[in-house]
């Protein structure tokens, strides 16, 4: 039976005891909380990858709380989102070295999304959507690279704290903790983006994200 830390085949490698991987996914998982931060606050009350949040604010929405237009922005993240797992699923059993390719197609949707941003070029409602839209993509995608969670939390936060309530701590668990941590950090430095530069809040996501395809994409020793 599946748990919350494994809820899916992966699409690449194991990562257990394995540097690297872990390396990647805290990179990942750093990448997912600067693309959250970073439309929450430019998009306006809503995620590109946490869509248990994204359904709470569809429900708000429904009886008349939150911003205008705030249903739509969750309606297009849910979608994108949807469409980055669907094609994430696809490509995970039909792809050559599917891993490094799907997190390509992850850094490539992410770079345009920061570009577009950088240049200025994201003027009007319809053009957040599309930005909403292109995050929301890579989103979808990355929560396919790997059965270990990296853009969502609830069940991996449920469990390590289960086990420290019972003195259970197992080993890896520290990579655990490191992941959520590495979430706040990321969201943190978009945030902080946001504030001092503008133009470069999307950059933090798109950048973490290469970070990681360059780790996962280089050559194994064996």
């Amino acid at each position: 039976m599946p748990t919350p830390d494994a809820p899916f085949a992966p699409a690449g490698r194991a990562t257990e005891d394995e540097p690297r991987g872990h390396a990647a996914l805290l990179l990942l998982s750093a990448a997912s909380g600067a693309a959250d931060a970073f439309v929450f606050i430019c998009v306006g009350q809503v995620f590109a990858g946490v869509m248990t949040g994204n359904l709470v604010l569809l429900g708000a929405s429904a009886a008349g709380a939150g911003e205008e237009g705030v249903a739509l922005r969750v309606v297009t993240a849910l979608v994108s989102y949807g469409f980055g797992v669907a094609w994430g699923a696809a490509a995970g059993g039909r792809v050559w070295r599917r891993l490094p390719v799907m997190l390509a197609a992850e850094v490539a949707l992410l770079a345009a999304a920061a570009v577009l941003w950088g240049l200025g070029l994201i003027t009007s409602d319809a053009d957040r959507l599309g930005l909403l839209a292109l995050m929301g993509l890579a989103m979808g995608i990355q929560a396919r690279l790997r059965a270990t969670p990296t853009n969502y939390f609830t069940g991996t936060l449920t469990s390590l704290v289960g086990r420290l309530a019972v003195g259970s701590w197992r080993r890896g668990d520290g990579w655990v903790a490191g992941r959520l941590a590495a979430l706040v950090a990321g969201a943190a430095a978009a945030a902080l983006a946001v504030r001092e530069r503008p133009d470069t809040g999307a950059m933090a996501a798109a950048a973490l994200a290469a970070a990681a395809l360059l780790i996962e994409a280089a050559p194994r020793r064996r």
